[in-house]
């Protein structure tokens, strides 16, 4: 009886583990096909060339949200002053956001030097409790504001000294009333920082390929332009003001579906913001926590569907590699492993000579399964979940 008990237990494990490996292999290959049309078309990507005779005309309001953020802020605020662009064409509004370090004090004591810096407070407008501030203090800033478009960037990133000139050129030139451009991680040395580097790259080449192809909306609210009047026009982020998380892709897709045809990615490597990456494994963790927050509020349902896609293929690879573990037979984890890993690379590739960031790419195989295992818990926390952000506690 014992020996029947037994041969039933591995034919039941053997055929969840075939199971599990058929499902996976479905799952991949239709990623795969996803990954490579993303290739294609970034590879369809020509990189924007300004018309050097066009004036400046451009008034750009650039809105800073900033929270604790003393170690960051002076850089960022140096970089943008350094463009080269009119300085009567542009101002820079600082939001406070409730800091207890001395980032109020930094900004302050640039605006003796440079007019067009404004700082506000958040607290001076609202009380705490919100669960989306940095969407509030973003609205209070461009109330506040005299240009026409309004560019959205983050107090720890710097820009090059072409940006300004660069969105000018790009919004004279195609009429558009929002546009997404490049950001990329700044490598710090450290492995976790490394990882974030080439995950952050994918993200970015996926945004790249997708808004250029007119396929879906994405974008990073650490450098992104819109026109004032359109943000007004979809009603500024009534139905989002609740979302912690998506005062960029989810405030692009009202955009889209009030202005079709009207969005585009800036490419070139001059308009491109490097930002920093979290600085431990923790703070990582709950950062993609906060972005997998928003995925089930896209109106464009095919990038849920794009993530979804995503999170069972990790899902599946991770049971795989689960049931393989206690049946002693890893062999077809590793070979679906070694196909995924490929397949990326190969998209990876042209993206990573864009950001100039080819030379990381030797260590991605080896951070695949760090990748699978985040991807599957970031996931289901940022449904199921809470998270801490800037030292609160957020749903």
């Amino acid at each position: 009886m014992g020996g029947v008990n037994r041969f039933a237990e591995i034919a039941v494990s053997l055929f969840m583990l075939n199971t599990v490996f058929y499902i996976t292999v479905g799952l991949i290959n239709a990623y795969a096909l996803l990954i490579l049309l993303y290739r294609r078309w970034f590879l369809l990507l020509e990189l924007f060339e300004p018309n050097k005779a066009l004036k400046a005309q451009t008034f750009f309001s650039i809105v800073i949200p900033a929270r604790d953020e003393q170690a960051n802020i002076g850089a960022c605020l140096a970089t943008i002053l350094a463009n080269n662009y009119p300085s009567h064409l542009y101002e820079i509004i600082v939001i406070n956001d409730h800091s207890t370090d001395q980032t109020a004090a930094i900004v302050e004591k640039w605006q003796q030097d440079y007019p067009q810096l404004k700082l506000m407070h958040l607290a001076d407008h609202i009380e705490p409790g919100l669960n989306a501030y940095k969407k509030k203090a973003i609205e209070l800033a461009i109330a506040k504001t005299k240009g026409d478009w309004i560019v959205s960037t983050d107090a720890d990133c710097v820009v090059s000294t072409t940006w300004l000139s660069l969105l000018d050129a790009y919004i004279q030139k195609t009429g558009l009333v929002f546009v997404a451009a490049p950001v990329k991680f700044t490598n710090m040395g450290s492995f976790v920082s490394l990882f974030q580097v080439l995950d952050f790259m994918s993200l970015q080449g996926i945004t790249a390929a997708a808004v250029g192809a007119g396929a879906h909306s994405m974008c990073n609210g650490a450098n992104l332009a819109y026109e004032k009047k359109a943000f007004y026009a979809v009603g500024q982020f009534a139905g989002i003001d609740q979302i912690a998380s998506g005062d960029d892709m989810l405030l692009m897709q009202k955009i889209k579906q009030a202005f079709p045809g009207k969005l585009g990615f800036l490419f070139h490597q001059g308009a491109i913001v490097s930002t920093l990456p979290m600085p431990n494994w923790k703070q990582f963790i709950n950062q993609r926590i906060r972005w997998a927050s928003k995925a089930t509020h896209y109106q464009d349902k095919r990038i849920f569907w794009v993530l979804l896609l995503v999170y069972l293929v990790n899902l599946s690879l991770l049971l795989l590699f689960i049931l393989g573990f206690f049946k002693g037979e890893l062999s077809q984890f590793f070979n679906l492993l070694i196909f995924k890993t490929g397949v990326e690379l190969f998209f990876l590739y042209p993206v990573s000579r864009f950001f100039g960031q080819t030379a990381q790419l030797i260590y991605f195989p080896i951070m695949q399964p760090i990748h699978i295992c985040y991807t599957v818990i970031a996931g289901w926390l940022g449904k199921f979940g809470n998270y801490q952000w800037k030292g609160r506690n957020t749903k």
